[in-house]
């Protein structure tokens, strides 16, 4: 049975992550090269080790700790989903709120809990007031197909941070 909650940050621990499962095989990637996009053979595995586990857990808890939204989706009382967006507006006309996370473990992709989760912090940016999510998305070409089917497009304008950060994320937005 799914149940998804919004998450406190008493319960953001280590445990709390023990049944989830990040790991990726990344065949193809899509990149922006030269001013178009290409998709190209960058094969690897993404995994989160223990050292990123803890950082991951400090951002969720940040997150809330500054009035932003961290949601779970949670299937026999084990996460196996989750979203965060960060509270602060940007942008040239403060349009923004990011989408800073969003992940479903590997074991329970396919399954629609990654479009739930996005139409949650969907839901939750248009109550804040933002026009568009922003999203700085993992260049997989998976990864990428989800974004385009829940109607993400190249953003406007990029956030230069997430830029310098992950220089072969997307950069997309989300019109809510």
């Amino acid at each position: 049975m799914e149940v998804y909650r919004t998450l406190t940050e008493g319960e953001l621990c280590r445990e709390l992550l023990g049944k989830f499962r990040r790991r990726q095989v990344v065949d193809l990637c899509r990149r922006r090269e030269n001013g178009r996009w290409v998709v190209r053979p960058d094969p690897f595995i993404d995994d989160w080790s223990e050292e990123d586990c803890a950082f991951l857990l400090e951002c969720l808890k940040n997150t809330l700790r500054t009035g932003g939204f961290v949601y779970g989706a949670f299937v026999d009382m084990a996460l196996k989903g989750f979203v965060s967006v960060e509270p602060e507006p940007f942008g040239s006309e403060m349009q923004y709120l990011d989408l800073s996370s969003i992940h479903v473990s590997e074991d329970m992709r396919g399954r629609g809990i990654g479009a739930k989760l996005f139409r949650a912090a969907a839901d939750w940016a248009r109550g804040r007031g933002a026009r568009k999510l922003y999203i700085s998305a993992h260049s997989a070409v998976e990864t990428q197909a989800f974004y385009a089917k829940m109607g993400c497009v190249e953003a406007a304008e990029y956030e230069s941070g997430h830029v310098e950060r992950e220089p072969f994320d997307c950069q997309l937005e989300y019109l809510l």
